[in-house]
C-alpha cells in the first residue's frame, strides 16, 4: 500500500462514517479485502505518521486542547486521532501545530467542558486506530500472534527518522507566555482555568 492509497482510505472512512467506532468497522472491512502485505503497509503508514507528528510543539498543543496536560499515552492517541482527521489536517498540524485552532473538529470543542465532548465522535484521541490493521491481518491470515504481525509490518516498512527532542525548545502548555508565542490561537481558544 503506497502513501496515497493509505490517505485515500483514511479520507474515505471520514466521508462514509460518523464516529470512530463506525470508521474502524469501515476500515477493517476495506482492509480485509486486501493482501496481507497491503494490510501491513497500512500499519506501517500509521506508524510513520505517528513518528512524523512526534514533536514537543504538537504535544504541548494537544496538552493545551486537553486542559493543560497530555500523558505519553494520551499524546500517542492524539496523534492517531490527528491521522484520522485526514492528510490535509495532519500535514498542516505537523508543519504548524497552532493551525489546529482552525480545524473544524477542534473548533467544535472550544468553549465546552471536556466532560461534554462525545468520546466516540469528538474527543481528540483514537487509541483503537492502532489495532485496526492487526485485527484485519489476523482475520485474513488466521495468524493472531502479535509478533507475526509486527514482523510483517517490519518487512514492508521504510521507517521515518526518529525526532530529535534535544534540538527542540522545551516549553509547557500551562505557561501562558510560552503558549501565547508558540500556539497563540490555541491558547486563546482553550484558556486554562485555575
Amino acid at each position: 500500500m503506497d502513501i496515497d492509497a493509505f490517505w485515500t482510505l483514511i479520507q474515505d472512512s471520514l466521508g462514509h462514517c460518523a464516529g470512530r467506532s463506525a470508521r474502524e468497522r469501515y476500515l477493517r472491512a476495506r482492509l480485509v479485502g486486501l493482501k496481507p502485505e497491503a494490510i501491513a503497509g497500512f500499519q506501517s503508514h500509521i506508524d510513520n505518521a505517528c513518528v512524523r507528528a512526534d514533536s514537543l510543539d504538537l504535544w504541548e498543543s494537544a496538552a493545551r486542547i486537553k486542559g493543560g496536560f497530555c500523558s505519553d499515552d494520551g499524546f500517542e492517541y492524539f496523534r492517531l486521532w490527528l491521522i484520522g482527521r485526514g492528510r490535509d489536517v495532519f500535514e498542516r498540524a505537523v508543519a504548524a501545530p497552532d493551525s489546529l485552532a482552525d480545524a473544524p473538529e477542534i473548533q467544535r470543542l472550544v468553549g465546552r467542558r471536556m466532560d461534554d465532548w462525545d468520546d466516540d465522535a469528538e474527543f481528540p484521541d483514537w487509541e483503537s486506530l492502532a489495532y485496526v490493521a492487526q485485527e484485519a491481518y489476523a482475520e485474513v491470515t488466521g495468524e493472531e500472534d502479535e509478533d507475526a504481525f509486527d514482523d510483517a509490518v517490519a518487512a514492508v516498512s521504510i521507517p521515518e527518522p526518529l525526532p530529535d527532542y534535544l534540538a527542540e525548545q522545551r516549553w509547557d502548555a500551562r505557561d501562558e507566555q510560552a503558549a501565547a508565542v508558540k500556539i497563540p490561537n490555541l491558547a486563546r481558544a482553550f484558556p486554562l482555568t485555575g
